[in-house]
């Protein structure tokens, strides 16, 4: 399951981010490192939970940093 959450907010966040298409992303590197804003995270959040079809408070995932730690936190509820 949490490949799939994985693969789902790779696919999220070169959509809200275009240019990050082509390049090499660690599913541990920061989003902030990468050019993800606050805006573009919780973006990226609800976009995840709505194509993932879970109801999971925000807040409870917006201290995730990286691609694993938001699948992990995902993948728990």
């Amino acid at each position: 399951m949490k490949s799939k959450i994985v693969e789902q907010i790779r696919e999220n966040l070169i959509e809200i981010i275009p240019e990050l298409e082509g390049q090499t992303i660690s599913n541990d590197e920061k989003l902030s490192d990468i050019g993800a804003n606050s805006i573009d995270r919780a973006e990226l959040i609800a976009l995840t939970l709505e194509q993932l079809e879970k109801e999971i408070p925000r807040i409870e995932l917006a201290g995730a940093q990286t691609i694993n730690e938001l699948a992990e936190l995902i993948a728990e509820k």
